[in-house]
């Protein structure tokens, strides 16, 4: 073997390594998504197990308000779906802004009942109300930390599909990039 062939096998082991190490960055990077995906999932499921719990205290009281109460039901219920589909695929953009209308949704719905609770500030005092609120004012906020962890975690998969020279294998490993939340 010549100089000039054991230059090439040098250089094409390199090369391998340095895509196969691409290659495993970028996976890495996509399952730190998934992982961030899983924080803000539990966060989801709590509220959707203390949301009903508010519901149902609120629907005594506050009879007249019935339709309020559907309409955040309904917006949860949406926001599952929505939730079920991104759990399939945590990086697809779509799947992402599906989310992120039906949360959007939900937040307003939630605004109007909340509003329509200020009203009421004895009914807030009572154990039935204030439990299921403070849970899920502790949701809120756990949400809000997961929103940002799953946000890092795309943001770092996204600038390392940009990156060159691992650009350049994205598309031949078909790597996508990820949706925001």
């Amino acid at each position: 073997m010549n100089h000039g062939q054991i230059a090439g096998l040098v250089l094409a082991g390199v090369v391998a390594f340095w895509m196969i190490g691409a290659y495993n960055r970028l996976v890495r990077l996509r399952n730190a998504i998934a992982a961030a995906w899983a924080h803000f999932d539990t966060q989801l499921q709590r509220r959707a197990v203390a949301l009903p719990a508010l519901l149902a205290a609120l629907e005594g009281p506050m009879a007249a308000e019935q339709r309020t109460f559907e309409l955040v039901a309904a917006a949860q219920r949406q926001v599952e779906g929505a939730a079920d589909a991104f759990r399939a695929t945590p990086v697809d953009p779509g799947a992402a802004a599906s989310l992120m209308a039906s949360l959007a949704q939900f937040d307003a719905t939630r605004a109007r009942l909340l509003a329509l609770l200020d009203q009421h500030a004895a009914l807030r005092q009572a154990d039935l109300v204030a439990a299921p609120l403070r849970e899920l004012g502790d949701v809120d906020t756990r949400l809000a930390f997961a929103r940002q962890l799953f946000n890092d975690a795309v943001q770092d998969y996204n600038q390392a599909l940009d990156q060159l020279p691992t650009r350049l294998l994205a598309g031949f490993y078909r790597f996508r990039p990820a949706g925001r939340l």
